[in-house]
């Protein structure tokens, strides 16, 4: 049967030395002696019929057939392990792995996290605030939580809001010195560019665009993480278009407001990811329901205010 794999050991062995270019390095790795390590490329070899290995003094270098074997058998071997870790993490109910944006994670999720280790005290949760779109199939993630349009392909996915709303937040000391929209003319306006992506644009002549003015502030602090911006805003160092998600708790509990009460609604939401077929192991299932329950304790904040979908408002 010429199509029948060898042994996965001797495969192993290929892998590893290929990938450290060394036999003393690989046989370390694999934790065998150098001679073992050298005897199963060996019978590798044999069985191909031709050397993957050019055996030099002090080296080793891939032959043709070497380099043609390598990238198959490293992808190969890393589908087997994520495969295999996967499968073990289902028989482990108290390990909950989540990744999510660092604005989302300090700005939502950590304030609000002790609610969960106090309901939920058998769960073990670790988290990886990260921009990187981390792989289900290759990294130890159960839920991601991530923020866009979407699609969200051979995922199971649920939308944790409608859309994300943006309208300018202040301290309640600089609400009180710029009460109508047309004062922000003269107001220390500051810039999040986390949202720079969203089209149509939810920024600062979007929203004046909205509320009738045709304004286009060009001054002003630019942030990179949202968080960051929100931060400034409580600092009571200038006025930010607020994201919902990263000041709707602030809001809620009075350190920022929203005098204007119109904001302007993208079609871009979060989304509570997870592969499918695990959307009901029950910690996954747990940490679901919790951020829906935790997303309807700041229901009024969304109520108070009148949304404009962004699509709606007059091209400049």
């Amino acid at each position: 049967m010429p199509d029948r794999l060898p042994s996965l050991t001797a495969l192993r062995a290929f892998e590893a030395a290929a990938r450290h270019m060394s036999f003393a390095k690989a046989a370390e790795e694999l934790s065998v002696t150098p001679a073992a390590l050298s005897f199963q490329i060996k019978s590798l070899e044999e069985t191909l019929g031709q050397p993957l290995f050019l055996r030099l003094n002090r080296a080793v270098k891939l032959t043709e057939a070497g380099r043609t074997l390598a990238p198959g058998t490293s992808e190969g071997f890393d589908r087997l392990t994520a495969a295999w870790r996967a499968a073990r993490r289902l028989q482990d109910s108290t390990t909950l792995n989540v990744t999510a944006g660092p604005a989302f994670t300090a700005k939502w999720l950590a304030p609000r996290l002790y609610e969960f280790a106090h309901a939920h005290p058998e769960i073990d949760l670790r988290f990886s605030a990260t921009l990187r779109m981390l792989d289900f199939d290759v990294d130890e993630v159960d839920v991601a939580i991530r923020f866009g349009y979407g699609p969200d392909e051979g995922l199971w996915s649920i939308p944790l809001n409608p859309g994300e709303w943006v309208t300018p937040v202040m301290t309640p000391e600089l609400a009180e010195q710029y009460p109508t929209p047309a004062s922000l003319r003269d107001a220390p306006l500051m810039f999040d560019d986390s949202i720079a992506f969203l089209r149509p644009a939810c920024d600062w002549p979007a929203w004046f665009r909205a509320v009738g003015i045709d304004f286009t502030p060009t001054h002003g602090p630019h942030f990179s993480q949202a968080d960051h911006a929100v931060d400034a805003a409580l600092s009571g160092a200038g006025i930010v278009l607020g994201r919902r998600a990263m000041v709707v708790k602030d809001l809620h509990e009075g350190r920022l407001v929203a005098p204007y009460k119109i904001a302007i609604e993208s079609k871009a939401h979060f989304r509570f990811l997870c592969r499918l077929g695990t959307e009901d192991r029950p910690q996954i299932a747990a940490f679901r329901e919790w951020i829906l329950a935790e997303i309807d304790k700041t229901a009024s904040v969304h109520d108070q205010l009148t949304l404009i979908p962004v699509e709606d408002i007059p091209a400049p």
